[in-house]
C-alpha cells in the first residue's frame, strides 16, 4: 500500500504520511483499545475516494465488493430529513450486525458535508474506548469518513503557504489542522453540526488533501491514458492538462476540479 500511494497518489505526501502512520499503527496492535477512525477533508478530485478504495483493496479480498466493507452515501441512504430517526435506528442496527458478524469490518461514510446533522451521533457507541457494545467487540472496525467541507480552506492555507514560499513537502498537518477544525466541525449544515464524535475527540487522524498543480494534472492525465490501454504523446498530456480550470485567477496555480475530469476530457484530444 505504501508503495502503491507513492507510486500513484499525485501531490498528497501529507496523506501518505497520515494515512500509513494510521494504519500500521492500528493493525501492527493485536488489542487495539478502540477502532481506527479517520476523516478525509478536501476539494473534489484531490484523492479521498481514491484513497478509501486504496486501503480497502490491500486490507479486504475483493476490495469494495467484500462483505465486511460497508459504504453509506448520504444522498443514497438517508435522503429524507424528516426520516432521521428511522435512519438512526437502521444505521445503529446495521453497523451492530455487520460487527456481529465481523469485528475486523470497514465503513466508509461519503460525502459528510450532505449528511443530515445528529445523524452520524448514533454510531458513538461503536467508536469510543470500550471493551463490548450491545454485546460486540468491535474495537479492530475502521471507520472513514470523507468530505469536500474544510477544501476550501484548506485550499486558501496552502496558496498562502505557497506565496511565502513553503514548499508542499513542508506543509504539515499543524499548518491545517486549525482552518479544517473550524470549516468542518463548526458548520451547522454539515454532518460533523454540534456532533459527540468531535467533542469526544474520537477522530484519531485528519487527513487533508491539498489542491492539485499543472504538474500534478499532466500525472493525472498520464495515469488515465495508462488505464485506457492508450498510449501517451506528450502534446495530448499537456493538452488535457491546459484545458482544466485553474485558481486563483491572477496565478492559475490549482486545479479547480482535481484530477475528477481528467477521463472524460482526453477523448476531447485523441
Amino acid at each position: 500500500l505504501e508503495f502503491d500511494l507513492a507510486i500513484n497518489l499525485v501531490g498528497q505526501p501529507l496523506v501518505r504520511q497520515e494515512v500509513m502512520k494510521g494504519l500500521r499503527g492500528f493493525l501492527e496492535n493485536q488489542n487495539p483499545v478502540k477502532p481506527l477512525v479517520m476523516s478525509f477533508h478536501g476539494s473534489t478530485g484531490t484523492g479521498k475516494t481514491y484513497v478509501s478504495s486504496m486501503i480497502i483493496r490491500y486490507l479486504f479480498q475483493g476490495g469494495l465488493q467484500s462483505p465486511y466493507v460497508h459504504h453509506f452515501s448520504p444522498v443514497v441512504h438517508f435522503p429524507h430529513a424528516e426520516q432521521i430517526e428511522q435512519y438512526k435506528e437502521s444505521l445503529k442496527r446495521w453497523i451492530q450486525g455487520n460487527l456481529t458478524n465481523c469485528g475486523r469490518s470497514a465503513f466508509l461514510f461519503d460525502e459528510m458535508d450532505k449528511m443530515h446533522p445528529g445523524l452520524i451521533d448514533v454510531i458513538i457507541p461503536f467508536l469510543g474506548p470500550s471493551w463490548v457494545v450491545y454485546g460486540t467487540n468491535y474495537r479492530k472496525a475502521i471507520f472513514i469518513f470523507i468530505s469536500n467541507a474544510g477544501g476550501e480552506q484548506i485550499n486558501e492555507v496552502t496558496l498562502a503557504l505557497w506565496r511565502a514560499r513553503k514548499d508542499r513537502e513542508e506543509i504539515s498537518l499543524q499548518d491545517l489542522e486549525p482552518a479544517i477544525s473550524k470549516a468542518v466541525f463548526e458548520n451547522p449544515q454539515g454532518g460533523f453540526w454540534k456532533s459527540g464524535i468531535i467533542n469526544e475527540h474520537l477522530i484519531d487522524f485528519i487527513v487533508p488533501f491539498l489542491p492539485l498543480k499543472h504538474h500534478h494534472m499532466k500525472q493525472c492525465v498520464v495515469s488515465e491514458l495508462i488505464q485506457q490501454g492508450l498510449e501517451v504523446h506528450p502534446d495530448v498530456v499537456q493538452e488535457v492538462a491546459k484545458s482544466i480550470p485553474y485558481f486563483p485567477e491572477e496565478e492559475k496555480l490549482f486545479s479547480s476540479t482535481g484530477c475528477k475530469t481528467v477521463a472524460s476530457r482526453i477523448s476531447f484530444f485523441l
